[in-house]
């Protein structure tokens, strides 16, 4: 039987556009509560140290207005630690963080970094916060997690995205079977497998029917989207894309 797939929506660049002129227009919150009358299961945001889009305010809104879990992403520094701790969000995914990048390059290097994270994933499992860690596709990023004691690792889909919309389909199936075969070596080592970056209409099939995976994280592709058709839309298409290819990879097995 073949597990059910949850859609998180990353909010992030709803706050972009605001920030872009100032003010409170567009709001995050309400792309929260409009993502969540449109099926997603659950938020994304990512609080950065720059504040670029995500502010502290708007975590504070999320915190106590929306009933979908957060899911806080944040660079492992003390500061947005005393951050989760003081909010406690459902979840909080640990991702390097680059003043000078436009958005995140790449996966944590949790393989070189034991000694660092610890205390950080150690201080949230401790609060109850379910730690994620955004990883590259590869056996020592998930057998670092495990180390780490992290239940959760999403794996970076970008190179797979970004071959794909090269138009190099023999580079974007090696990466696709590359993605594949660590989430089942994730699943198979006790970690809850979750996937995202660069996703969108044309490339999310391929990894929603990936049966170890549990959960997408998708925001820039449904929030341009949604310039066109309305965010409320550009979500449900997504849902039910993301739907159609889990079930035909259920009656395929």
């Amino acid at each position: 039987m073949t597990s059910s797939l949850r859609l998180g929506i990353n909010i992030d660049h709803v706050a972009t556009v605001r920030n872009a002129r100032g003010g409170d227009h567009p709001d995050p919150l309400r792309a929260a509560k409009i993502a969540e009358e449109a099926g997603a299961d659950g938020i994304t945001a990512h609080l950065r140290e720059d504040r670029r889009h995500i502010r502290d305010g708007d975590i504070d809104r999320l915190m106590s207005e929306i009933s979908l879990p957060l899911n806080l992403e944040m660079a492992a520094t003390d500061e947005m630690l005393e951050i989760a701790l003081k909010h406690g969000p459902h979840a909080a995914c640990l991702v390097p963080e680059r003043r000078e990048e436009r958005t995140t390059e790449g996966g944590l290097d949790a393989a070189g970094s034991i000694t660092r994270l610890g205390p950080i994933v150690s201080a949230l499992n401790e609060r109850g916060v379910r730690v994620s860690l955004f990883i590259e596709p590869a056996k020592a990023q998930l057998d670092a997690a495990r180390t780490l004691h992290a239940p959760v690792v999403e794996l970076h889909t970008g190179r797979f995205c970004d071959l794909w919309r090269e138009g190099d389909e023999a580079g974007a199936e090696e990466e696709r079977q590359r993605i594949a075969e660590m989430a089942r070596y994730g699943a198979s080592i006790g970690l809850e497998v979750h996937a995202g970056h660069g996703l969108g209409y044309d490339n999310v099939a391929p990894i929603a029917a990936l049966a170890e995976v549990r959960e997408l994280n998708i925001g820039h592709y449904l929030v341009g989207e949604a310039i066109f058709v309305g965010l409320g839309e550009s979500i449900r298409e997504m849902r039910r894309l993301m739907d159609a290819a889990r079930a035909e990879a259920g009656e395929a097995a």
